[in-house]
């Protein structure tokens, strides 16, 4: 495995946003999005086994942890299986962020993991990448599909692929929408969402508001 970094701080997104979290951010990301904020996690990094890791998450003494990257399930198999089962032996709450282009049924989940699966819209430029069975795969109740819009047509896009692949949330699916970092009105999103009477969470990026958006670590 490659670790970019490793800190604790505030979780700024998804249904744990606001809780300590200890953030294990991996080197690496077969996307290129548009207005990714943290390109400096493509290549640098050092090698590091799964039980080093869990020597640095335990220093840190939270039990909340994050997996993210780059994309961190393009780290060896068999090794990033090897980290899950030992935060699930000792208890972690375990969140993986994921680009939706990677097979999310390779991995097993024990119980307090889940996936976050970041679904890229047009403006990303990745959509076309997409791995779309992995929403037939995700569970309801457990995992969370997040969607970062950057314009009407890219909310129009999202609301386009909940119907065709029965994610609604009125079966249970939870949906986040966040808005690219200065790019659309935040009042616009909310009223989107709420004209369609889509119950969603709306979320931004509280690491974003506490600390300077550009700042690393956070």
């Amino acid at each position: 495995m490659r670790l970019n970094e490793l800190f604790l701080s505030i979780q700024g997104e998804t249904s744990s946003a606001g809780l300590p979290t200890i953030f294990v951010r991996f080197t690496g990301c077969n996307l290129r999005c548009t207005y990714c904020d943290t390109k400096y996690s493509y290549f640098e990094g050092d090698i590091i086994t799964p039980d080093e890791v869990m020597d640095k998450i335990r220093a840190l003494k939270c039990k909340r942890v994050c997996l993210t990257g780059g994309e961190p399930l393009i780290q060896p198999r068999a090794e990033m299986q090897r980290l899950l089962d030992l935060l699930a032996e000792e208890s972690y709450e375990v969140s993986i962020e994921t680009d939706g282009s990677i097979d999310v049924s390779k991995f097993q989940l024990h119980a307090k993991q889940r996936f976050i699966v970041d679904m890229k819209v047009p403006s990303s430029g990745m959509s076309e990448k997409m791995h779309l069975p992995n929403l037939q795969h995700i569970v309801a109740e457990r995992d969370e599909v997040k969607f970062v819009v950057g314009s009407r047509a890219d909310y129009e896009w999202c609301t386009a692929l909940i119907r065709e692949q029965g994610i609604h949330p009125k079966d249970g699916y939870q949906l986040i929408f966040s808005p690219v970092f200065r790019e659309i009105e935040l009042e616009d999103l909310v009223n989107w969402i709420l004209e369609d009477e889509l119950d969603a969470r709306f979320q931004v990026q509280l690491h974003k508001i506490v600390w300077d958006p550009d700042k690393r670590g956070v």
